[in-house]
């Protein structure tokens, strides 16, 4: 289950220092690319409850994650309808709209 609460919304507030509010669909480039930046997402984690990542998978991002992706030429598609109000704090609306995924391919399965 994806987001801060775990309840598959980017949503945030204060506990959130990651701002977890940019909803990306995962690709595997990306997905390597955070492993080399020491976040692997890919990874089963049963102790956390966490099953690992795979292209396809929507996920709730760090805002600053997906900003550092961008300038490096590897952040996923964002879906808009799905991401907070507050990944502006940190990503300009036109970075997020370069990437945005078109609205009929977002939706889930």
């Amino acid at each position: 289950m994806t987001g801060f609460y775990r309840d598959g919304c980017c949503g945030t507030g204060p506990e959130d220092v990651g701002s977890h509010t940019v909803c990306v669909v995962m690709t595997e480039e990306f997905l390597e690319f955070s492993r080399q930046a020491g976040n692997d997402l890919s990874t089963p984690r049963p102790e956390w409850g966490f099953e690992g990542l795979q292209p396809g998978d929507r996920w709730c991002l760090c805002a600053s994650r997906w900003l550092e992706a961008h300038e490096a030429g590897m952040a996923p598609e964002v879906v808009l309808g799905a991401t907070h109000a507050g990944a502006l704090e940190f990503v300009p609306i036109e970075a997020l709209t370069e990437r945005a995924v078109a609205p009929d391919a977002a939706e889930l399965p």
